[in-house]
């Protein structure tokens, strides 16, 4: 019998407290392909809130912590239900150990690292997760990590529309940044919820039963602005999405 492949699943801590059946429909989209899903409880941030309010020496202990709980079995894939702490880890961490004694170790590290899309397109060579359902229109929200800092673009719309019933409508400026930013949208809250009307108004222009994205964390701020002002559309992470109808 083949081997099957090891993944080390990464839950960032948003998701572990806001979104726990994203992370869990994760591990499901990954057992459904052969994966064999590893979880080690000790896990907890990846640093980015303390890195990008300019914290760098608490990011810098957060970072050391990943790096110890992630970096014990050095052929195992780790994989993560968000660009945006992927990034963190692959171009942000390069900046915290350039000077370390842990870079070597870093960057083996660093090449095993995947957002959940990515892994199953670009690792796995898949394309289409089966049995998966879900009718309806979707339009897609290109979070600002997965395109800029990880190069995600085409591999998510692929998986998205080999979903059965699911139809994509694209919306204008998709690229554009949805107005979360982490701490952008505690610091500058009246210019983050503009991008986020203008990015849902978009939406709702195409007249997308659902916005979907890599990103809980741009999809939080987005069903905020939506339950607020009482929106026709919903959003759904796309784990969530491939682990539809099965």
């Amino acid at each position: 019998m083949a081997s099957r492949t090891i993944v080390d699943i990464f839950i960032p801590c948003f998701v572990d407290q806001l979104f726990p059946d994203t992370a869990m429909n994760m591990v499901k989209v990954l057992e459904k392909v052969g994966c064999e899903v590893r979880y080690n409880p000790n896990q907890t941030c990846c640093g980015q809130p303390a890195f990008n309010a300019g914290f760098f020496n608490e990011a810098r202990e957060v970072a050391d912590k990943f790096l110890d709980d992630f970096s014990n079995e050095t052929s195992h894939y780790i994989v993560a239900p968000s660009a945006s702490c992927v990034g963190m880890v692959r171009n942000a961490y390069q900046d915290i150990f350039v000077k370390s004694s842990k870079l070597v170790k870093y960057r083996a590290m660093q090449k095993k690292v995947y957002e959940l899309t990515e892994f199953l397109t670009d690792v796995m060579g898949i394309t289409q997760i089966k049995d998966a359902k879900l009718p309806g229109k979707y339009t897609y929200h290109d979070s600002c990590s997965a395109l800029r800092e990880c190069g995600i673009k085409a591999g998510p719309r692929e998986l998205l529309n080999n979903v059965a019933g699911l139809e994509l409508v694209e919306m204008e400026d998709s690229e554009t940044c949805c107005g979360f930013g982490g701490t952008f949208a505690v610091k500058f809250e009246a210019i983050s919820t503009a991008m986020a009307e203008q990015k849902v108004d978009n939406a709702i222009a195409t007249g997308a039963d659902f916005i979907v994205s890599t990103d809980s964390s741009c999809l939080m701020h987005l069903e905020a602005y939506i339950q607020k002002q009482n929106k026709p559309i919903k959003t759904m992470h796309i784990a969530d999405v491939l682990a539809s109808g099965w």
